[in-house]
């Protein structure tokens, strides 16, 4: 099918590379037009750049946007308006993971997770909802991880942030439910995908790139790591009419991780 998210008004954070800049282009190849946001404003402008080289100017705009900041929220919706004439698909992909066990974690890189992660959402969803009623139908797509569903020793941090994430876009969901705004908010949760940050993570490890990619794979079921498309593809789902009838519900994207 092709036009799947045709006249849809899309607003994608964290767009300057991996996740972001897949979701935006996918976005932009069915029919949305886009906006572009990451504190990295360079890399949002080149998301933005290379999707208007292969589709045509106006499809895909950017601004630089630090998704912690509420005034750079309300900023950042006001530029949606502004570029895009409104909004209606909302995809909260910023995102950052910290290290440290419960013991090691400093406590600044435990708040700086939430701050990125989390109240991002809280924002975000605050901030674009007059808007996003203006034009509905919607949908909010918040990007969590199947950390947010199965913890593990080395992360409390992003553990505990990705299950706000998962938990916050349910409370959203039944509130807009309540409301009768016809917008709806999912939840994503991916596993291992080979993005740039899995770069920094073989970089810290002390491993070739290859080599983290084989140990990955071997504690996924399907035995590989996926691509940046396998979870673009689920949010264009969520972000298209496709998915209409889904709210307050979890994708797992995981290889079987979560079924074991």
């Amino acid at each position: 099918m092709a036009g799947r998210v045709s006249g849809k008004l899309a607003f994608v954070t964290g767009a300057a590379q991996g996740l972001g800049r897949a979701h935006a282009s996918l976005l932009a190849q069915e029919g949305a037009r886009v906006l572009c946001t990451d504190i990295n404003g360079d890399g949002a402008a080149e998301t933005a750049s290379l999707i208007n080289e292969a589709l045509g100017d106006g499809t895909a705009f950017s601004i630089q946007h630090d998704v912690t900041d509420p005034a750079a929220w309300e900023a950042a919706v006001d530029a949606a308006r502004e570029k895009l004439g409104g909004l209606n698909v909302l995809v909260n992909n910023a995102g950052i993971g910290v290290a440290g066990n419960i013991e090691t974690c400093d406590f600044e890189d435990w708040k700086r997770c939430f701050s990125v992660n989390v109240d991002s959402i809280f924002h975000g969803c605050q901030k674009a909802l007059p808007l996003m009623r203006e034009h509905a139908p919607g949908s909010i797509v918040n990007i969590s991880s199947i950390a947010g569903l199965i913890a593990s020793d080395t992360m409390p941090a992003y553990n505990a942030s990705k299950a706000a994430v998962w938990m916050l876009s349910k409370s959203i969901a039944l509130h807009c439910a309540k409301k009768n705004m016809q917008i709806r908010c999912n939840s994503v949760h991916p596993t291992f995908v080979d993005t740039p940050i899995l770069d920094g993570t073989a970089k810290h490890s002390g491993l070739e790139k290859d080599v983290l990619l084989e140990k990955l794979a071997r504690q996924i079921p399907l035995k590989f790591v996926g691509e940046p498309n396998d979870i673009a593809n689920a949010v264009l789902y969520l972000a298209s009419d496709e998915s209409r009838f889904m709210t307050g519900a979890e994708l797992k994207l995981d290889g079987g991780i979560s079924a074991m």
